[in-house]
This record gives structure tokens, C-alpha cells and sequence, in this order.
């Protein structure tokens, strides 16, 4: 193998298991709805999912070691990612909500400032606000809080 077969298959695993954690997300609340797979199979291509590959993941993903990004950025959108996921069907669920907080608890997100990360997430969503517009906002208000 070379290295750039060993690049290409590292990455593809990393998009693998990254979609797998949103398909677990989707399934938190017992069921995928419409929106929800669509949004999947949305994010399955960008990962360089084929359709027969996202729809196979979708059926067989129950559970999964997560291994979160190293980088905050990395982490901060893979949280986003998850975060408008538990939105595609217009609410978010208490089981959405404790795999959320479970996720950044391992994502390396402190106990006390995962419900303002949510808080930050769920309503620039809503407002239609990309992922480094929120990570520079939850920097600067996270910033704040631990003085």
C-alpha cells in the first residue's frame, strides 16, 4: 500500500464513521424521518458516499465508537453537523439531546458549557448562521463565562 492509498483510505474511513455518528443521531428518536434521510444522504455525499453505501450504513449503524477531530474547529462543526440533524424534523428530542451531550463530552467539551454549545448551535441554525460564525461566537461568550 502506499501512502496515498493509506491518505485516501484514512480519510474515508474518518468521513465513514463521522457519518455514521449523524445516522445515529437520526435513529436517537426511534426513527428517520423524510427530512432527516435526505439531509443524510446530503451529507453521505459530501463525505464521498455512494447512495447504495449511505443507504446501506443507514440500515446496519447502530453503534459506534465516536473518535472526535483533534482540532476544536474540526470538532465545533462535526457538532454543528449533528446539531442540524436533530433540527431537520423540527425538534429535538430528549434522546437527541443526551447522545448530543454524550458526543461532546467525548468531543473534549467541558460538562458545564455543553448547554450553552447546544444554546449556540440550535438557534444559529435556526438563524442560518455557518459553523465559524458560531465557533467565533461560542469562543468569545465561552471566553467571558470562565472569568
Amino acid at each position: 500500500m502506499s501512502f496515498t492509498d493509506f491518505i485516501t483510505d484514512h480519510g474515508r474511513r474518518v468521513n465513514k464513521e463521522s457519518f455514521i455518528h449523524l445516522v445515529q443521531v437520526a435513529q436517537a428518536d426511534g426513527s428517520i424521518d423524510s427530512k432527516e434521510l435526505e439531509m443524510l444522504h446530503r451529507y453521505g455525499k459530501r463525505f464521498s458516499l455512494s447512495d447504495p453505501e449511505i443507504d446501506t450504513l443507514i440500515k446496519t449503524e447502530k453503534s459506534h465508537i465516536y473518535s472526535p477531530p483533534y482540532e476544536l474547529e474540526k470538532r465545533f462543526e462535526h457538532l454543528y453537523d449533528i446539531v442540524q440533524i436533530m433540527m431537520a424534523d423540527g425538534l429535538i428530542t430528549i434522546q437527541e439531546k443526551a447522545l448530543f451531550y454524550k458526543l461532546a463530552i467525548a468531543a473534549s467539551f467541558r460538562d458545564e458549557e455543553i448547554p450553552w454549545l447546544l444554546e449556540v448551535l440550535s438557534e444559529g441554525i435556526e438563524e442560518g448562521k455557518d459553523e465559524e460564525e458560531l465557533l467565533a461566537k461560542f469562543r468569545k461568550s465561552n471566553n467571558h463565562r470562565s472569568r
